[in-house]
């Protein structure tokens, strides 16, 4: 069975930056898009950044410019680098994986910022 199993996560400081990274333990095949989302205590789930097979990238808008997206597609690998981090980026952060086979989702990761 496949996992997604995330890493990264963590306490971090206003104006810090942290990396999450994603990956599948089994072999997952035509992944249409890797994503990552949040959900922050009595919000809903948001999508933060998504990423194509074909690369192409969108981001929510409240993190437009701090976070970045990328995949390792060899190692079925997605990764977000969070820059410029503010507290209302508290939240678990869950990756996402579309596929010809099914979606896919990592177990959660915390994010907390905070001095």
């Amino acid at each position: 069975q496949v996992q997604l199993v995330g890493s990264g996560g963590g306490l971090v400081q206003p104006g810090g930056s942290l990396r999450l990274s994603c990956a599948a333990s089994g072999s997952i095949a035509n992944i249409y898009a890797m994503a990552w989302y949040r959900q922050a205590p009595g919000k809903q789930r948001e999508l933060v950044a998504r990423i194509t097979s074909g690369s192409s990238t969108n981001y929510g808008d409240s993190v437009k410019g701090r976070f970045t997206i990328s995949r390792d597609n060899a190692k079925n690998t997605v990764y977000l680098q969070m820059n410029n981090l503010k507290p209302e980026d508290t939240a678990v952060y869950y990756c996402n994986f579309r596929a010809l086979l099914g979606n896919f989702w990592g177990q959660g990761t915390q994010i907390t910022v905070s001095s």
